[in-house]
């Protein structure tokens, strides 16, 4: 088992409950399943030993369920981290066992969330040598986040924080493309269960599916996604491809830089600024991949059609 993921993590993705159903003219009474979504809030403790500092830094709405995953996968992906030798611990301040001045520090503190909401709350324990510039990490998460901030703007953000990039030598073969979105579907048990999340999915170039992850927001499920690939020490992703369930931000480019990920496949459309990452870092995007056809916005020498 992973060191950072703890055996009391709590996976409760799903709510039962009743609905009025209508079929034509009849109602009825039925039990329905639901995507739980609550708040999840990611506290950050660094400094030197005799500076430590503890700091809410971002509350995100996701799906309950790989918590852990998700903090690194945020934190990765916002260039806060570079190795999981960066982290000393990940864990909830509030859960049974901790020390009780943790829970007391951890509800005294700069909090985000309501009292009621705290007990979705996960605490990213960075090493001592690990610099933390936290106006910096405001600054670039503002900027990269979908809040209209210009193309521009968030292009010189994410070039200042992205690892180096190796030459893109993924290629993949579009018969083996258009198999990747029934392949992730069928592994999607909740989405089975509610209709209601999206998927984020990493594939080798045979096709073989190495990791699923599912929420309610799609950059949760792909830092959950991510952050697993980095505590278990397997990133950079360089011959790896990422499929998303609906369409490509900013946003999900983003991450994909600073995960390494050499392609992105999705079921939905990218945006402008997706496509102009995809050119800037040279990754292979493909989008609205299915009903046997797709589209090409760059790398299209690294996807074989035809014999």
């Amino acid at each position: 088992m992973n060191r950072f993921l703890s055996p009391t993590e709590v996976n409760r993705p799903l709510l039962e409950i009743t609905i009025q159903k209508v079929i034509g003219e009849t109602p009825r009474l039925e039990q329905d399943r639901v995507a739980l979504e609550e708040p999840l809030e990611i506290q950050l403790v660094y400094g030197a030993v005799d500076t430590r500092v503890t700091k809410s830094i971002t509350v995100t709405m996701r799906t309950p369920g790989h918590d852990s995953e998700l903090a690194a996968g945020f934190l990765l992906t916002e260039g806060v981290i570079r190795d999981p030798a960066d982290i000393v611990d990940i864990f909830n301040p509030l859960e049974e066992g901790r020390a009780e001045h943790e829970a007391a520090a951890a509800t005294a503190s700069d909090s985000f969330l309501p009292s009621a909401s705290r007990l979705n709350v996960v605490r990213v324990e960075l090493a001592h040598d690990v610099q933390v510039n936290m106006s910096s990490l405001e600054r670039n998460f503002y900027t990269t986040s979908s809040c209209g901030i210009c193309g521009k703007a968030s292009l010189l953000a994410l070039r200042s924080v992205c690892p180096p990039r190796l030459k893109n030598n993924f290629s993949i073969h579009a018969e083996m493309l258009y198999t990747l979105p029934e392949r992730m579907r069928s592994a999607q048990s909740i989405f089975d269960k509610t209709g209601g999340l999206h998927g984020a999915g990493l594939f080798d170039s045979e096709g073989k599916l190495l990791g699923l992850r599912e929420d309610v927001g799609r950059h949760n499920a792909v830092d959950k996604l991510l952050g697993a690939q980095f505590l278990a020490d397997c990133t950079p992703l360089r011959d790896k491809l990422l499929l998303l369930s609906g369409r490509v931000s900013f946003e999900l480019l983003q991450k994909t830089v600073m995960a390494g990920l050499p392609m992105v496949a999705a079921v939905g459309a990218p945006s402008s600024l997706a496509v102009q990452v995809a050119r800037e870092f040279d990754i292979t995007l493909v989008g609205f991949l299915r009903d046997n056809r797709f589209n090409i916005y760059h790398g299209a020498d690294r996807v074989s059609v035809g014999l």
